[in-house]
């Protein structure tokens, strides 16, 4: 899991997540956990699929997850070609240009969207970090499955 959290929204959205990852009825599924400044090629060359969480910035992703794939981006190219991933957003607005900027750098990866984004405008509210967990065990799920 790649994540960017400014204000905490994010964060809280992450930890929600990472809930899900961990519970204890999935095996055999390992979460590695990276801020966006310090991840890199490796960790993604590492893992069999990724979680990005990123707030929306001025209607774009983080500058943070934007540095990531700066970095990761050649080096994992011809690498991560199919990588399951899903994403998650805590947006002002809509979210919509924060979901398009990360989806325009992993279409350009070849990385699978495994479901739709999970976008929390405004507030991060319980029934939001209820989402957001399913959402990680239902990643983790698929990957000890074999699904993804």
């Amino acid at each position: 899991m790649v994540y960017h959290s400014q204000s905490g929204g994010t964060e809280v959205m992450a930890a929600a997540v990472i809930n899900g990852v961990t519970d204890p009825e999935i095996q055999g599924v390992e979460l590695r956990i990276r801020n966006p400044l310090e991840a890199t090629a490796e960790d993604v060359l590492w893992a069999e699929a990724v979680i990005l969480g990123t707030p929306e910035n001025f209607g774009y992703m983080s500058g943070a997850l934007k540095y990531f794939f700066d970095r990761i981006y050649h080096p994992c190219l011809e690498k991560s070609q199919g990588f399951p991933y899903m994403l998650f957003v805590n947006a002002g607005n809509d979210g919509g240009g924060a979901v398009s900027s990360v989806t325009r750098v992993v279409t350009g990866l070849r990385w699978r969207e495994i479901a739709e984004p999970t976008v929390v405008v405004g507030e991060v509210k319980q029934k939001h970090l209820d989402t957001c967990r399913e959402m990680g065990m239902m990643f983790a799920l698929g990957l000890e499955t074999g699904v993804y």
